[in-house]
């Protein structure tokens, strides 16, 4: 059996989450030279962004400080999953790899929150976890689409191309 948190608790645990995710896309970036996958994420760490304050809003504990320094702090390279990306980052498979680590971490906030979302009494806080369950499995769906580009594959967006009736 799981552990029950307490909101704080939850909002504790998600707060440090959507700023490893953050500076995990903002690293993924910064060294990405696919420009689509740059693209993808940036886009990816400016979500995490609005995630991180929509759950700051609502935290009372002290130790994250205010939300502008805290999301200015040095990346926690203590974090196994950008521990993993600065392992992966090497000219032939930086992007390949960094996607599949995303993957892993977007399926896991999904269930993570899933599970505090379950938890909530508090309904804003649980329509809040809720949401972003639902952003992050457009993030999955994002992330999975390139991919399948990076990897060339067909994706969603080329079907009609190559799809004969």
């Amino acid at each position: 059996m799981g552990k029950e948190y307490t909101v704080q608790e939850a909002l504790k645990l998600a707060i440090q989450a959507e700023k490893d995710s953050m500076d995990f896309y903002r690293r993924a970036a910064s060294v990405t030279r696919n420009e689509r996958a740059r693209k993808v994420f940036d886009l990816l760490a400016n979500e995490e962004v609005a995630h991180l304050k929509a759950f700051f809003d609502h935290y009372k504990g002290p130790e994250f400080g205010d939300l502008k320094s805290f999301m200015a702090t040095a990346p926690n390279v203590e974090n196994t999953v950008y521990a993993d990306l600065e392992k992966s980052i090497t000219a032939e498979t930086h992007e390949k790899k960094a996607l599949e680590i995303a993957l892993v971490e977007e399926k896991a906030c999904i269930d993570q929150y899933t599970l505090f979302a379950r938890d909530m009494v508090d309904p804003l806080v649980r329509s809040i976890f809720l949401g972003v369950v639902k952003e992050t499995e457009q993030h999955y769906a994002l992330i999975e689409s390139e991919y399948a580009h990076i990897m060339g594959m067909v994706s969603e967006s080329d079907q009609d191309t190559f799809v004969r009736e």
